[in-house]
This record gives C-alpha cells, structure tokens and sequence, in this order.
C-alpha cells in the first residue's frame, strides 16, 4: 500500500495533496426495554483524498482503494474549479511513523456470545428495580486503522479501538416520570464493561427515588458541580467557543475571544488535548498527521489558546495544535477537541461545602443548548445543601447563564480531577465523535437554577 499511495501522490499540479485510506470494523448492541432489539457487526474499507489548488479545496471519497491515482486526479480539478479565498497552511515537518493501538483487553478477542451474555446481564439488574418502565442500553466497539499519506512526505499508519457503553432507566408512577443514565467508555479495555453491576444497579435505584424528590425553588444559589456536570459543562460551553473554525467566522466572537483577555481566577487552567495518554479522545497524530499536543485553553484565568487545524493556524497566525479530526473517510477533517477538562485545585469535597448555608449540588447530565456566550444545561440529579451538609434528594434542575459570568463566579476548584469516557462530541454533521473531558469538583457563586 505504501508504494501505491506514494505513486499516486506524484505528478500533479497541487500546492498540497492528502490520501487517508481507512479499514473499520465495529460491533453495536441496542437494547430496548427487555428486548435486545438490534445486534450486528460492520466491517469497511475507504478513504478520501483532499487536493489544495491556488487556495481551493477538493475532496474526493471512495470505497475502494483501486485507481487511486485517477481519485487524486479527481481531486484536483475539483479544486481548480474552487473560487473562494486563498486557503495557506501552517507548516508542520513531516512524519513517517506507524502507532499500533493502547489495548489492553481487546473486545476483537472477545465473542459476541459473551458481550450479549454480560449485556443480558446487566439488563436483568435495571428490571430487578420496581416501578421501572422502560430502559435502553447500548454498547458499541469500533477497531480503526488508518493510513494517512501527504505530498508533503508524511506517511502514518495509525490504529485506534474505541469502546462505549449508555444505561438508562426510566421508573413511572402514574404520570410522574423520572430517569437516570449511566455513560462510559475506554480506550482499548473491554474490561471496563464487566463489573458494573452495583453502578447499573444504583442507576436504576436513582430513577425510582426521583420519583418522590422534591423540586427545588427556582432562584440564584450557590452551586457545587460534580466532575461529570462540570466536565460537561466545560466540554459545551467553553470548548466549542475555543475551536478557532467558530473564532475566525464570527466577528462577534473574535472580538469576545481574544488572547490575554481575563476570564477567571488564578486558581482557573482549562486544557485540551490528545497528548493526554490513555483517554478516548487520545491520539498520537491528527487527521492531518500533525502530532498531539496539550494547549492550555485558559491559564490562571487567562484565555491563553485554541485548537487549531493547518489552516485555521495559518488564518490566524498562531501555531497548529493537532486538534483537526474526522469522524470517518467519508468527511473532511476540521477542528474538533479531544480530552478538555479543567485541571484540579487545593480544596476538597468538604472545603467546598463547608460555609454555603444554602445550595445545590448537581451531578450527572442529561444535556443541553448552547447559544454564542448563553448556555443551559440539565442535571441528572441534585441534593440540597444546607449549613455545609449535603442534604435531600431534588428533581434534576437546570442551570442557565452566561458563561464568561459564569467562568468568573468559580471561586473554587476541588483536587478529585475525574474524567468522563461516556461522551461523543457532534459537530457539522460528524458524530459521535470520541471525547472525554472532566474535571474536579467546582464551586459557583451566584448561579441561576431553574425550579418550581
């Protein structure tokens, strides 16, 4: 393969040309209530091919590798026919490298038998619950090797497995409804999926015991995030502002994010990045064979970066940061996060709560709407605070603000950094696209909680 990608890269009148040919092999499981409703293995081989031409792009996709170099053809005059602005990249030194994939407990060596078996399992602890409804569990596992080739020299192979898996339980009495969900994942070990019993069970549990929590009183409180909440929180309503494709589009933003601006306390350092090892938004190189780094987003308070590809990079100046990304051959790679979380204080769990006499710790997540500098995002839980003592269970709230504000309102950050592998980011129609982020606990003064 190698020569044949390298013979197809030659002889064509292109500033830059890529080949990224993929193989994927994927097992899913879906279970609806105490059905198992869908199961199935996929396999796929394709790539695609990007030419840059005077500034334009084209982009060709394929299920088949033969006649490579008629595609790369293809691509180029599509980018001939491009009239748009001149498109630059940021220089990188090229790669020629082979990164075998972080497996630990492989799920390929694991029969799918057995996977139903534990899945089954795990099925039966949701039912065992009184009062539950209706549930749904999914499980998914992908193998992916890619080879990235580039007229520039660079040459990568590049083998990832990534694993995940979604509970929810959803408990009825009479016309009140309350749920609870559970979401991992890992990087290459099969064996996060087999001993979960007590936490599907304890999920299940939640839903019932929703049931009869009060709702708490809409207002301003002092609220503390746990680690999955907060993570979130960062991930939706900071990281999306930090992707530069979103700053050098919208003037408005470019005038908001501006490098050196002060959005928070000393104590406040937000990262992103797939250097970080072991997590599922880890990688060695990007979808541009531009290698992993770790970018300080904000830096004791101040906005001190943002991800970039190779020509949102060259658009604005500052260095790449490998953070451009497909989800598969069929689309283009643009800029995407990888592992962000904020990184731990000094306080514990207990300095936190000690001194608010009346607040609220929300944990978990259902989701939630972004919009510019606006958010509102759903707890999947919450327990009153009151006198430095986490008290009752409440209905899951909703917070709302604005995050800038927000960001200056956290005025204390716990030493419990937990990171959460269950998540799949979406963008421009690529989802979902594996992520962690995280976070210690967080402490925010003056936040605005939705409630009866």
């Amino acid at each position: 393969m190698h020569d044949e990608v390298s013979q197809a890269l030659k002889g064509h009148r292109a500033e830059y040309v890529e080949i990224r040919i993929e193989e994927g092999r994927s097992t899913r499981f879906q279970y609806r209530g105490r059905d198992l409703e869908d199961v199935g293995r996929t396999t796929g081989l394709g790539g695609n091919v990007r030419a840059l031409v005077r500034g334009g792009w084209g982009f060709v996709s394929f299920n088949s590798p033969e006649g490579l170099k008629d595609k790369v053809k293809m691509a180029v005059k599509q980018a001939n026919l491009v009239n748009g602005e001149a498109v630059k990249l940021a220089p990188v030194q090229p790669v020629v490298d082979q990164v075998a994939a972080q497996v630990k407990k492989d799920p390929r060596g694991v029969p799918l038998a057995e996977k139903k078996s534990i899945l089954d399992r795990y099925n039966e602890v949701i039912w065992s619950v009184p009062k539950i409804q209706t549930s749904t569990i999914t499980y998914s596992d992908r193998h992916k090797r890619v080879i990235l080739a580039s007229s520039e020299g660079s040459y990568i192979e590049q083998s990832k497995v990534d694993l995940m898996a979604r509970f929810n339980a959803v408990a009825r009495d009479g016309s009140n409804v309350q749920q609870s969900s559970l979401s991992l994942g890992s990087n290459g070990d099969f064996g996060f999926l087999e001993n979960l019993d007590s936490q599907v069970e304890e999920m299940a549990k939640r839903a019932v015991e929703l049931l009869s929590a009060p709702q708490v009183k809409g207002g301003e409180y002092t609220v503390i995030l746990d680690p999955v909440l907060a993570g979130v929180f960062t991930h939706e309503a900071f990281g999306h502002l930090s992707e530069s494709d979103f700053v050098y589009e919208n003037e408005r933003l470019r005038e908001i994010m501006v490098l050196g601006r002060r959005f928070g306390g000393k104590h406040l350092n937000i990262v992103d990045g797939a250097a970080v090892p072991g997590l599922r938004g880890s990688y060695k190189y990007d979808d541009e064979g531009v290698p992993a780094s770790k970018t300080y987003l904000i830096k004791e308070g101040i906005l001190s970066g943002r991800l970039h590809s190779r020509e949102t990079a060259a658009k604005m100046g500052e260095a790449p940061t490998g953070n451009a990304r497909a989800i598969d051959y069929s689309f283009e790679p643009i800029v995407r996060m990888t592992n962000t979380y904020i990184e731990p204080g000094e306080a514990t769990f207990n300095d936190l709560i000690a001194d608010v006499k009346e607040g609220v710790y929300a944990r978990n997540w259902y989701g939630g709407t972004t919009s510019m500098e606006m958010f509102t995002f759903s707890a999947g839980e919450a327990f009153m605070i009151r006198n430095g003592k986490v008290e009752e269970l409440l209905r899951p709230v909703v917070l709302s603000g604005n995050l800038f504000a927000t960001l200056e309102r956290i005025d204390a950050i716990g030493n419990d950094l937990e990171m959460n592998e269950g998540g799949g980011c979406g963008k421009a129609g690529q989802m979902p696209l594996p992520v962690s982020n995280g976070s210690p606990h967080i402490r925010i003064r003056g936040c605005l909680i939705g409630g009866a």
